[in-house]
């Protein structure tokens, strides 16, 4: 059971990194964002790009806050994972 958690916990977690990686890369297409799925994958990753658009402000017209937000998503969701990795075996599910 414990093992299942993990995986469904390590699927979601691979799957908005991607999404936000999509994101990013979409960016360079404009019309990108005019399609259906331009605009359903926004709608779920600018929410945590905007925490950080309001500390980091676009230099001229590159933004660099949603490949800090990618980077801290990284590292900060690995040491989630491992967190709740080592919960599942001190609770030995």
């Amino acid at each position: 059971m414990g093992s299942i958690i993990l995986q469904i916990g390590q699927y979601i977690y691979d799957i908005y990194y991607w999404l936000m990686l999509i994101s990013i890369l979409g960016s360079w297409f404009p019309q990108f964002y005019a399609t259906k799925v331009g605009i359903w994958i926004s709608k779920l990753v600018d929410p945590y790009f905007a925490v950080f658009r309001r500390f980091i402000p676009p230099l001229g017209v590159i933004d660099f806050s949603p490949i800090i937000a990618l980077i801290a998503y990284r590292y900060l969701g690995g040491f989630a994972l491992e967190g709740l990795r080592q919960l599942m075996n001190m609770m030995g599910v």
